[in-house]
C-alpha cells in the first residue's frame, strides 16, 4: 500500500461503526470518512420518533463527540459529495473526487451511502408543505411545521409513517391525520395480514383516518402551498401538510459508475465484498444473503444490520475473513404501540398468534416449513426477547405450546437439530 489508507464515502451509521471496528482491530492506516451531509454521523431512527415529537433534541442524535474522530485519527470531511471514484492501480492509490473538487487518495475503499427517499412524479409533488423523513434536516423542518398544521397527510403505510401519524397526532392540532396507502394493508412487506390489520384499528382508534387499496394522483395548492391531496378514486383530502413515506432506494450510483454489480443495492456477500473483492459496501445500501441461513438475498434496513455488516466489511479490508450469523432485529415505536420484530419472516408459510390483540400486548411468531423464522411482538418485550434468543442459538419453540400466552416463551426453547441450520 501507498500509506493512503482507508476511504469510506457516507458517514452513516455503517460507516462510522466501519471506521470504529477498523481501530479497533489494530489498524493504524489513515481513515477518511466522508458525509455529503453538514453533520457529523448521528442517529436516525429517533428522527421519526422521539426527535419528532420534541422529547429528544439535536444535541442527543450525534453518535460521538467531535473529541473522538481526533482522537482515534478518523478524518472526518462533512458537507462534501463524492462524484467520482477510480480505484487503485499498478500506476498508484485510488482517486475519490467531490462536487467542490476536491481530490482524495485511498489505497482501500468502503461504500456506505445508504438511500434515499423514494420520489413520486406526480403533478403538485413540488408544492411548499410536501415533506419527506429521510435525514436531520427533514425532520427538524417537519418538527417546525407539524404544531401549526391543521390537515396531516400521510402518503405510505410503512414504518416512517406511521410513526409520522402518530407523531402528529401527538404534535399537531391537527383537525384530521390520514394515512393513504397503496397496497391493502399496513406495513404489508414485513408483517403478517393480523398484524396489519391490528395496526389499521389501533390508529383508527386513536384518530387517524387510515385509506387502503388507494394511490395518490395529484398534489394540489394555491400560492405555491398544498392544499389538497386528490387520490385516484377521486377523493379530495385537505391538507396543509403532506409526508410523503413511500420507502427509500438505496445509493448506486457510485457503485455503477465502478462496474460493481447492483441489483436492488450494491450485491454483497457474506464478508461485505462487493464483486469486486477489493471493495467492501455495508449498511442500507446493500443486498446481501440471510444473515442467518446465508440463503437468498435481502436489502435490511436497521442500526443491527449496518452495525453488523460494518464489522465484517472492516475485517475483510484487513484480511481477516470471518463469517458472522447474526439476528436481524428492528423496531418501530408509534405513539404507545411499540412493535419489536426479530428475524426475518419471509417465505413463512405459517404463524401463532399469542396474548390480546385487545389489550394491544401480544405476538406473533412465523414459521417455516416447522422451523421459526421471527416474531412481531407488540408491546410484549419478553415475547421479543425469548425468540431473538432462541434464533440465536438455532434453537426453536414449538408452535402449539407457544399458543398458551401465560407460558413464559423462554422456557419454551428447545434445541434445533437440523443439519446445514447454525447450532
Amino acid at each position: 500500500m501507498s500509506g493512503n489508507g482507508t476511504l469510506i464515502i457516507g458517514a452513516s451509521q455503517a460507516g462510522l461503526q466501519l471506521a470504529v471496528s477498523l481501530r479497533q482491530l489494530g489498524d493504524t492506516a489513515p481513515i477518511t470518512l466522508v458525509g455529503a451531509e453538514t453533520h457529523p454521523p448521528y442517529q436516525r431512527p429517533p428522527l421519526s420518533k422521539e426527535f419528532l415529537t420534541g422529547t429528544a433534541g439535536p444535541d442527543t442524535l450525534a453518535l460521538r463527540t467531535p473529541a473522538f474522530y481526533t482522537d482515534n485519527r478518523i478524518d472526518l470531511v462533512c458537507g462534501e459529495r463524492i462524484t467520482a471514484v477510480a480505484l487503485p492501480g499498478p500506476a498508484g492509490a485510488g482517486l475519490a473526487a467531490t462536487a467542490s473538487g476536491r481530490e482524495l487518495r485511498f489505497d482501500r475503499l468502503a461504500l456506505t451511502v445508504g438511500a434515499r427517499p423514494r420520489r413520486l412524479p406526480l403533478p403538485g409533488a413540488g408544492l411548499d408543505g410536501i415533506c419527506r423523513l429521510r435525514d436531520h434536516a427533514d425532520a427538524a423542518d417537519l418538527r417546525r411545521r407539524l404544531p401549526s398544521a391543521r390537515h396531516v397527510v400521510v402518503v405510505g403505510g410503512g414504518f416512517i409513517g406511521l410513526e409520522a401519524a402518530a407523531a402528529a397526532r401527538a404534535l399537531a392540532g391537527a383537525a384530521s391525520v390520514t394515512v393513504v396507502e397503496a397496497a391493502d394493508r399496513l406495513m404489508g412487506r414485513a408483517v403478517a395480514p393480523v398484524v396489519s390489520e391490528f395496526y389499521r384499528r389501533a390508529h383508527q382508534r386513536r384518530g387517524t383516518e387510515v385509506r387502503l387499496a388507494t394511490a395518490v394522483a395529484a398534489f394540489e395548492g394555491a400560492g405555491g402551498r398544498v392544499t389538497a391531496v386528490r387520490l385516484t378514486d377521486g377523493t379530495l383530502l385537505p391538507a396543509d401538510l403532506v409526508l410523503v413515506g413511500a420507502g427509500v432506494v438505496p445509493r448506486t450510483e457510485l457503485a455503477e459508475q465502478l462496474g460493481l454489480a447492483v441489483d436492488g443495492g450494491i450485491v454483497v456477500d457474506a464478508y461485505a465484498r462487493t464483486s469486486d473483492p477489493s471493495v467492501v459496501a455495508a449498511g442500507d445500501c446493500t443486498t446481501r444473503p440471510h444473515p442467518l441461513t446465508g440463503e437468498g438475498r435481502f436489502r435490511l434496513e436497521s442500526v443491527q444490520n449496518a452495525i453488523a455488516q460494518a464489522q465484517v466489511a472492516a475485517a475483510t479490508l484487513l484480511g481477516r475473513f470471518e463469517e458472522t450469523r447474526t439476528v436481524p432485529w428492528f423496531w418501530s415505536y408509534q405513539g404507545d404501540l411499540k412493535l419489536q420484530m426479530a428475524g426475518l419472516s419471509a417465505g413463512h408459510d405459517g404463524y401463532v398468534v399469542r396474548g390480546s390483540l385487545d389489550d394491544e400486548k401480544f405476538s406473533v411468531l412465523y414459521y417455516g416449513h416447522g422451523r421459526l423464522l421471527a416474531v412481531d411482538a407488540v408491546n410484549r418485550p419478553a415475547d421479543y426477547m425469548a425468540v431473538r434468543k432462541a434464533l440465536g442459538d438455532g434453537a426453536t419453540i414449538d408452535p402449539d405450546r407457544a399458543r398458551d400466552a401465560e407460558v413464559p416463551l423462554k422456557s419454551l426453547i428447545t434445541t434445533r437439530v437440523e443439519a446445514g441450520l447454525p447450532a
